[in-house]
């Protein structure tokens, strides 16, 4: 894996993001990641990090606020637009996972139950999202 990928997790439980944090360090992965609580200071990350993320982690529901309305802010920003938002929510409600994909979601994963299995999940999402797939950046730094 290139030693620049990272992963935002955007999820406003400090508890949660802690979990994923030790989940991926479980998993042996060599990923950064960062966390931030609401939609507002991940935007401000993402417009003054120098390096854009590999993928966000998207928990769906930010307080009392869906992440459709933040998703559709990251879309409107064409040095935004292309980082792959994969949905990460204990929600598994169909009307979720319908807005996701409307809104321009990549993914939709729910929470898994236990750490064991966040482990796993943890190391599915870098797998696929960071080795796997390619993105737009991948092909003009490749070009």
């Amino acid at each position: 894996m290139p030693t620049h990928s990272s992963i935002l997790l955007i999820d406003d439980s400090p508890g949660e993001c802690e979990l994923f944090r030790l989940a991926l360090r479980q998993s042996g992965l060599d990923v950064a990641i960062f966390s931030e609580l609401t939609g507002p200071a991940a935007l401000h990350f993402l417009t003054h990090h120098p390096a854009l993320p590999s993928v966000i982690l998207l928990d769906w529901h930010l307080g009392n606020q869906r992440g459709d309305g933040w998703l559709r802010q990251l879309r409107e920003a064409p040095r935004l637009a292309g980082i792959p938002v994969v949905v990460f929510t204990n929600s598994d409600d169909a009307a979720d996972l319908l807005s996701a994909y409307a809104g321009g979601a990549n993914g939709y994963v729910v929470k898994p139950g236990t750490f064991a299995e966040l482990i796993q999940c943890a190391a599915d999402i870098c797998r696929y999202w960071i080795e796997r797939n390619r993105t737009l950046a991948t092909v003009t730094t490749s070009c």
